[in-house]
């Protein structure tokens, strides 16, 4: 039988975002029940049964643990009967009709329709002879439910549509790749025993072409730009904010739209590709951020994808977050969690990152996140947890360090959630680090206080080491501080202009001593004074002023200095690697401790002082007898500091304190941190 769509049905609040450059839709006759010549000449191009989707694909991906599926589904060029065309496969169990419709049939909806596969999946395929890559599609929609009908880009695609126009594009992901020294060395690299220090990246806003229109940046000009860039600063590992497809660029990159494919707002995905290839060839290690917690809304994505809620909850209850105006996964369909599994496989396969920093994670673990009384719905025993959304947490770290056990798994939990960072055999989530959100809070707070307050508050810095082994750590002053009103880190610090700067400095300083791998957005290490703002770059020109460039190169030495010291990052997550000397001066606001490596000669003495008070003669307690040598000082005038102690080394003396048998007597400067290390041995 022959039925009619009507032209350009669509449901209440959704826009179909038609075919690519704004080719109008048309409605299309179509055969529900082809006819058994057309069912052959279609098959013909369609089977791929042994080279595409196997049996064993199909019960996998039943069972919900087919976590390669971006090889299956999605277009892949091929060749089949010596004739070279793409085989397309999407998932759309809801629908009565699929098409592929783009630059290869003119966006003619009967041209090239997907026949369904009988075996239960909701899978439908089909092969286009004739089309390459480069060219653009979309799929059609029809759906069994309601006559709705929809143009949808590929939720598998690998290169889409430079935004504001939302076609997938046919690609391939050839690449040759130069980074097997650093494949080969990661696991040590990515260790919870190494140094972490994390450059957190806009890529569209880091640095801009002010003289061509303000552009960003190329994926291949930040090879060069970038890369040089960290080399010199010494930051460990970069982290970028969501690459994938997203089509508001407002929403830096955390409303996705395509889970497999990098923006083509810097190029394509070879061009990412050269980009991370060559910060690996440098040394430097990549994480990328990632949200599988929701999605949006937009017309050609995934929402009510086949005219059903697919990807997304049903109930609003569940499926929609009221913060961010976007739905929900749907993590008890198998499906679902492999598609999300599928998806971090594939950016840590295809592209070779070295972890994935999992966004949002706390509004995936309550069922009440961020909802008033009446506006959730409890689980099967009546509390608050999401179980299903656990369970795929649990079951995506597993998938992923199974095979790939020498990356990190990160996650953004902001809750006291326990055992984030613990393994899933003994109740945990599975994550290997966990951002430290209690650390920024307490300690953000504790720096907008005037200094004359402090003493009143030294447990704001203390509180940390109560808990800082019942997770693994990760320290981070992130872009979430510098937005929204909150202002800059530089313009959060209290008092004048001097004041401001040597307490960033000793903000970084303390944060480089305190235990916990270590993450800055960019734009900190420039004491930028304005928020950040996507559309813009970060403000380069203030290099030139002395106390700018000071705090840059304060931020490259202690970066230097971390990744030298064992003491200061191989015990970051095991409390031997810490011992408090003295955390009760709050009269004078000052803390002294000792980071803490195997052999004692490798201890460093961190002593920080909060206040613009300088101290004479103060004296401090410490574990051996020797030469204590000032390795860093934030008060020196190549920092812009006042230089008010510029003594090099300080020798013991046998008057026992802070229950040690020797001690040293400091100069302490005004609002700064000391790193000392025993230099020589006495007998």
């Amino acid at each position: 039988m022959t039925k009619k769509l009507p032209e350009n049905f669509l449901l209440p609040e959704m826009s179909s975002s038609g075919p690519a450059f704004g080719q109008p839709s048309t409605a299309v006759d179509f055969t529900l029940q082809n006819t058994a010549e057309q069912n052959a000449s279609h098959l013909r191009y369609a089977g791929f049964k042994g080279s595409f989707l196997t049996d064993q694909d199909i019960y996998l991906f039943k069972e919900g643990t087919h976590y390669h599926l971006f090889d299956k589904l999605g277009a892949h060029p091929a060749v089949f009967n010596q004739v070279a065309g793409v085989h397309f496969a999407v998932w759309a169990p809801n629908a009565s009709y699929v098409a592929v419709i783009g630059d290869f049939n003119g966006w003619d909806k009967g041209a090239h329709h997907l026949t369904g596969r009988a075996d239960g999946s909701g899978i439908w395929e089909c092969f286009v002879p004739g089309a390459c890559k480069g060219q653009k599609y979309k799929y059609f929609i029809h759906s069994r439910f309601d006559n709705f009908q929809i143009d949808k880009a590929d939720p598998y695609a690998f290169f889409s549509e430079n935004p504001p126009h939302t076609a997938s594009v046919i690609w391939d992901l050839d690449y040759a790749w130069n980074d097997s020294d650093w494949m080969k060395r990661r696991s040590q690299s990515n260790s919870h025993r190494a140094p972490l220090s994390i450059y957190e990246v806009h890529l569209g806003s880091w640095r801009r072409k002010s003289h061509e229109g303000n552009r960003a940046l190329t994926y291949r000009e930040l090879a060069v730009e970038l890369v040089q860039y960290l080399k010199d600063i010494g930051f460990t590992h970069v982290e970028f904010m969501p690459v994938m497809e997203h089509p508001f660029s407002g929403s830096w990159g955390y409303q996705t739209t395509g889970y497999f494919a990098p923006t083509s707002r810097h190029g394509t995905p070879q061009d990412f590709m050269f980009l991370i290839d060559a910060l690996h060839q440098a040394g430097i290690g990549v994480i990328l951020d990632w949200v599988p917690s929701h999605f949006p809304s937009d017309g050609h994505g995934l929402a009510y994808f086949d005219g059903t809620h697919l990807f997304e909850h049903s109930d609003p209850r569940k499926g929609f977050h009221p913060d961010w105006k976007c739905y929900v996964f749907n993590n008890g369909r198998n499906e679902i969690k492999e598609f999300l599994i599928s998806s971090a496989m594939f950016w840590l396969e295809k592209y070779h990152a070295d972890g994935i920093r999992v966004d949002a994670v706390a509004s995936m673990l309550y069922l009440d996140y961020s909802r008033q009384e009446g506006d959730w719905a409890p689980n099967i025993y009546g509390g608050r947890e999401n179980l299903e959304s656990i369970a795929f947490i649990q079951n995506l770290n597993k998938a992923v360090y199974h095979f790939h056990p020498d990356i990190q798994m990160i996650a953004e939990e902001s809750t006291a959630w326990g055992n984030v960072s613990r393994p899933v055999h003994i109740g945990g989530l599975g994550f290997g680090m966990k951002w430290n959100m209690g650390w920024m809070h307490d300690t953000l707070v504790y720096f907008s206080k005037d200094p004359v307050y402090r003493k009143y508050h030294q447990n704001d810095l203390t509180f940390s080491m109560l808990y800082a082994y019942t997770e693994n750590f990760l320290l981070s002053l992130s872009h979430d501080e510098v937005v929204h009103g909150k202002g800059s880190l530089i313009t959060k610090m209290p008092n004048d202009d001097w004041q401001k700067f040597a307490n960033l400095r000793l903000l970084f300083g303390y944060m480089y001593g305190h235990p916990g791998k270590k993450l800055i957005f960019m734009g900190g290490e420039l004491a930028q004074w304005s928020e950040w703002r996507h559309e813009g770059s970060l403000d380069w020109h203030l290099l030139q002023y002395d106390r700018h460039q000071g705090v840059y190169q304060w931020m490259k030495d202690l970066n230097h200095l971390y990744s030298r010291e064992l003491a200061l990052h191989t015990y970051d997550f095991e409390p031997k690697g810490f011992l408090w000397i003295d955390a009760g001066d709050w009269e004078k606001s000052i803390l002294n401790f000792t980071r803490r490596a195997d052999r004692r000669l490798e201890d460093i003495l961190v002593v920080a002082n909060f206040t613009p008070t300088p101290r004479e003669n103060y004296l401090v307690g410490v574990p051996t007898k020797g030469t204590w040598k000032v390795l860093l000082n934030s008060d020196d005038p190549r920092y812009f500091g006042s230089g008010y102690a510029p003594q090099l080394g300080y020798s013991t003396q046998p008057v026992a304190y802070h229950g040690h048998k020797q001690s040293i007597c400091l100069q302490i400067p005004p609002l700064s941190v000391m790193f000392l290390k025993r230099e020589t041995a006495l007998a």
